[in-house]
């Protein structure tokens, strides 16, 4: 299994980074739709594209507003967007509305708040609601060879144990690491995950790999989240994301 990074920072591109879009090509599903969602038409496989919205701020959907674009250049039969029902209506309302962007996008809006857990083709999906100003949520995808992949951003890391019982073991964990240790009040009170609370979670959860996402994009060293204070702590091979990277689990 292989995932592409199309867009790693947090709140607003850099001169490195756009924001968040992952996309798994054996899947077609994307997760999440910022700014680095232009890139997919580089990377798409198939006749349709599965969007996996963790919830609606703009740096985790602008870039549906791409899709235009995106199609033009890699024709779809079917664009499915999923997420909570107040996050999709928000979506629809706010950011397609007519006066902010003056043409329309064919896909199907799917609301996933009646179910715990949905399939995409072979790929069983399900979430969990997070910690942040307004709501976010986590989820999880999992494949008939038994591949599990948990992907955790704007979340001030959850350490409970229905949490872990969730999310335990995956081969790929993608979780948040927005801010270093000396902005973790910072974080708690914006929402966001710090060096250590993701050392936590790592450490209950026990992936085999772990990728650093939603990077703060005003930290741009090659260690912008102190990486070497969780290498020292886990087992799992631990990775920062980077636009342009691709992760096989």
């Amino acid at each position: 299994m292989k995932i592409h990074c199309l867009g790693t920072a947090g709140y607003h591109p850099n001169d490195s980074r756009h924001t968040s879009c992952y996309y798994l090509p054996q899947s077609g599903i994307a997760l999440d739709a910022g700014t680095g969602a232009y890139r997919l038409p580089k990377f798409l496989l198939g006749g349709s594209l599965d969007i996996l919205l963790s919830h609606a701020h703009l740096d985790h959907t602008a870039g549906l507003t791409f899709l235009l674009d995106v199609v033009a250049n890699h024709p779809l039969d079917r664009i499915q967007i999923w997420g909570e029902s107040d996050k999709l209506a928000a979506v629809r309302e706010h950011l397609f509305h007519p006066l902010i962007f003056p043409a329309s996008l064919e896909a199907n809006w799917n609301p996933i708040d009646d179910t715990a857990e949905f399939t995409i083709g072979e790929t069983r999906v399900s979430w969990r609601r997070q910690d942040h100003p307004g709501g976010s949520v986590a989820y999880r995808l999992e494949w008939p060879d038994g591949k599990r992949l948990v992907y955790s951003t704007d979340t001030t890391g959850d350490r409970s144990p229905e949490y872990i019982a969730w999310s335990r073991d995956a081969d790929l964990l993608m979780h948040e690491c927005y801010f270093r240790n000396a902005a973790a009040q910072w974080a708690q009170k914006t929402g966001h995950s710090w060096t250590d609370r993701v050392v936590e979670i790592a450490i209950l959860n026990t992936p085999k790999k772990l990728l650093l996402s939603h990077i703060n994009p005003l930290e741009e060293d090659s260690d912008p989240v102190e990486v070497n204070l969780i290498r020292r702590q886990i087992e799992a091979e631990t990775l920062i994301a980077q636009d342009g990277m691709e992760i096989e689990f």
